[in-house]
């Protein structure tokens, strides 16, 4: 029987110890020859983007599916619809909506590299962006690393300080402060995490705000239009770990320049998924600087949906759909 569920159906089983866990594995997977991923298409109308990520996946416990996240963007929003098959005998297995599954999954991608690069003891966190989006990176970093105070940072003043009063009645036991951008530069020389998630074509920090032993994770630029780190930045350092090489090498905002302009070379970038494995042995440093670039996977997806579709259908939720085919096609 394949479900459709809704956004409330995926809120009821979706947090985000699940959801780092999944994104983990499917990094893992993607080391280990598990699974499969497509770099982001695009198709366009005058008003209209439709965007399309593809990948395969199959878990530790040899379940396998395969499918795609769907989404439009217009000024009218945005609409996201994961679509996950069976990976065997082709079934439709479910259709989730996925804005809060879209969310949170970018939120644990940042919150699995910190895992795996940042200071274990990081106790402060620099956060530029005020949306939605850096909700779930907010509580990533909250779930993967002893942090006890978060640095805000927002060019809007109202929404940053909307933004500080919400996380502080989510996440009490944390202390919280709205910065203004002009005073972003102490803020982020204190912090042993940066993380920015934002829509900016313009870097958002300066290199020589930086300190020693500090771990980046910019979420925010992923077509060549947008830029959050600046150049000097990633030159730097070292690591520079990818969702993967070919999706970087698709969309990474603050990398392509470079790449193009051939100060950095595709082989000096990391796939997170063989840090995790330990294909490329990678340690913290405490004097250097290491950034994740994170663009966002079809595979993230279908390794969360996954594990909602299985919460959801031992909670009773969803909706059956009303296509044959998704129930007759394992029995041909």
């Amino acid at each position: 029987m394949a479900l459709y569920l809704t956004e409330d159906d995926v809120r009821q089983v979706l947090d985000m110890p699940l959801a780092i866990a999944a994104v983990e594995d499917a990094h893992r997977a993607l080391s280990e020859g598990r699974a499969q991923d497509l770099p982001r298409q695009r198709t366009r109308t005058p008003k209209l983007a439709l965007h399309l990520l593809q990948a395969s996946y199959t878990d530790q416990a040899g379940a396998s599916v395969t499918g795609f996240k769907a989404y439009t963007s217009s000024r009218s929003g945005n609409r996201f619809l994961v679509h996950l098959y069976d990976g065997v005998t082709g079934a439709l297995l479910a259709m989730i909506s996925a804005d809060l599954l879209g969310m949170i999954r970018t939120g644990a991608a940042s919150g699995v590299a910190s895992r795996w690069l940042a200071n274990p003891h990081a106790h402060e966190l620099a956060l530029f962006g005020t949306g939605w989006q850096a909700e779930g990176h907010l509580a990533a970093q909250l779930a993967v690393l002893p942090i006890a105070k978060v640095s805000v940072i927002g060019r809007n003043a109202e929404k940053r300080d909307a933004f500080v009063k919400r996380m502080r009645q989510r996440f009490p036991d944390r202390l919280f402060v709205s910065v203004a951008p002009e005073e972003a530069a102490s803020a982020v020389a204190t912090a042993n995490v940066v993380g920015t998630i934002t829509t900016s074509s313009s870097p958002v920090l300066e290199t020589a705000w930086v300190s020693p032993g500090t771990h980046i994770n910019a979420a925010g630029s992923n077509a060549l239009i947008r830029r959050e780190l600046p150049e000097d930045l990633i030159r730097k350092a070292c690591p520079v770990v990818v969702d993967t090489v070919e999706t970087a090498l698709a969309e990474a905002g603050d990398l392509l320049p470079l790449l193009e302009k051939g100060r950095l070379l595709p082989r000096q970038l990391i796939e997170l998924g063989d840090v995790i494995t330990r294909r490329v042995p990678v340690t913290f440093n405490p004097d250097g600087m290491s950034v994740f670039e994170s663009q966002g996977l079809g595979v993230q997806d279908l390794a969360v949906a996954l594990n909602v579709l299985a919460r959801a259908r031992e909670q009773g939720l969803g909706s059956e759909l009303p296509i044959a085919f998704a129930a007759d096609a394992a029995m041909r």
